[in-house]
């Protein structure tokens, strides 16, 4: 007899981080090698922190910039179940929309290989998500919708 899965609900926030240059917006990716993986930064809260504090502090950890958000982008679901564990689980990531004041890529955390600034388009072609896709093609229309300064 099959023993039932228990759901366990999990709960994340990350971000896109974009700025525009002479060629047009380019967003932060993070690579991971083994398994290959391209994603955006993004992990779970600390106890006490909301969404915006959890997204602020992991993107800074995982990408090395010191950023600010610039609007919400929106959420994703998706269940997941690791075929070692007798779980599935119920994720929920919160997505927003910033802009770097400082920093660098080249001080992120081990949690990534590599961490870079690509052009939009290339993002778009090699995010390793779908629903990732889907959240860059929303903050850039966002980002286009925003008056020229």
């Amino acid at each position: 007899m099959e023993q039932k899965r228990s759901v366990k609900q999990l709960v994340a926030a990350g971000g896109l981080v974009y700025r525009t240059v002479e060629s047009g917006i380019e967003v932060v990716a993070c690579d991971r090698f083994s398994p290959q993986l391209r994603a955006l930064p993004k992990g779970t809260p600390d106890p006490g922190e909301t969404r915006e504090q959890t997204a602020l502090r992991e993107v800074g950890e995982e990408t090395g910039l010191d950023v600010e958000i610039d609007g919400f982008i929106q959420a994703i679901h998706y269940w997941f179940s690791p075929k070692e564990e007798n779980q599935r689980y119920y994720k929920s990531v919160y997505f927003y929309l910033m802009r770097p004041r400082g920093g660098d890529v080249s001080r992120h955390d081990a949690e990534f290989d590599s961490v870079a600034w690509l052009p939009a388009n290339e993002a778009l072609k090699t995010l390793s998500y779908e629903n990732e896709v889907k959240v860059v093609q929303k903050g850039l229309s966002m980002v286009a919708q925003r008056p020229r300064a």
